[in-house]
């Protein structure tokens, strides 16, 4: 199975999504589906008392309920039990909610906007801008992450080159590049930012992400040039690019007296600009 992690939104509610290639499907996380829909304090449990009660009426969603590894709070992967699109529209059928018709809408949507992106690219890197624009970002930061998965996605096609494994593995050197260049791994930088499910990378300001592309695409040319072989190997190459960067942030923070990894948050920033537009407008009248 050849798979694409990503997060969804659904009404500004993240729902941890898998692409699979090979079926041209979507899998969703059905804990953060009951999420959504009961808006329960503990989706886990609603979703395993609902399961042992769709196993006792016979109901193929539970008995052929698949698992996936999937990306966790703490940063870490953990099987997941997940649903297709036509698993969780049965799904919707079993669980009382407002929400029901809007989240099937969502479901079709889906698999209809996969395809669309496979067809033409472009439309994928046209619903994130909109996805940027909508959240307030600036034209300057939007260009940075865009960039920004660029490089990522130049280090990760080196990993496969060398053999990384997809997840645990990929996990563990960009916990090494991060460190490297921040001084925290990404679990403790996210704590530090006050981050639980969100992107880290969505909530960099435009210098932590220019370093952390240093970081990345110092660890891409160092792979390239040393091809490592080992883990081990590919532990130490992720260590000296993530020193790269480690580098050029002492010497700007020297430069300027001010360090460069920063408690702010993308809602931190957001509110602070909206205050600032208020002001502005209060001044104008």
């Amino acid at each position: 199975m050849t798979q694409k992690q990503a997060i969804q939104l659904f009404e500004q509610r993240k729902v941890r999504t898998v692409w699979d290639d090979e079926t041209q499907k979507w899998y969703c996380s059905i804990v953060d589906v009951v999420a959504v829909l009961t808006d329960s304090p503990n989706p886990r449990k609603y979703w395993s008392v609902l399961k042992t009660r769709l196993k006792k009426e016979g109901s193929e969603l539970a008995t052929n309920c698949s698992q996936l590894k999937m990306l966790a709070v703490d940063g870490k992967y953990y099987k997941t039990d997940v649903a297709d699109t036509e698993q969780l529209f049965r799904l919707v059928q079993s669980i009382p909610s407002p929400k029901a018709e809007p989240f099937k809408l969502w479901l079709a949507s889906l698999g209809r906007e996969r395809m669309e992106e496979m067809d033409d690219p472009e439309i994928g890197i046209d619903r994130m801008l909109e996805y940027y624009h909508r959240k307030g970002y600036s034209e300057n930061w939007i260009n940075q992450r865009l960039k920004s998965i660029e490089v990522r996605k130049e280090l990760t096609d080196e990993w496969e080159r060398r053999g990384v494994k997809k997840g645990a593995e990929y996990a563990t050197l960009t916990d090494i590049i991060t460190q490297g260049w921040s001084g925290m791994t990404t679990r403790q930088y996210k704590q530090y930012k006050g981050l639980k499910t969100e992107s880290l990378r969505d909530n960099m300001t435009n210098l932590e992400l220019v370093l952390n592309m240093l970081a990345e695409a110092s660890t891409t040319e160092i792979s390239k040039e040393k091809k490592p072989r080992t883990a081990a190997q590919n532990r130490k190459v992720a260590a000296e690019g993530g020193s790269v960067a480690a580098a050029a942030r002492k010497t700007l923070e020297a430069r300027t007296g001010k360090k460069v990894v920063s408690r702010l948050n993308a809602k931190q920033v957001l509110v602070a600009k909206q205050a600032e537009q208020i002001e502005a407008a209060e001044e104008d009248k």
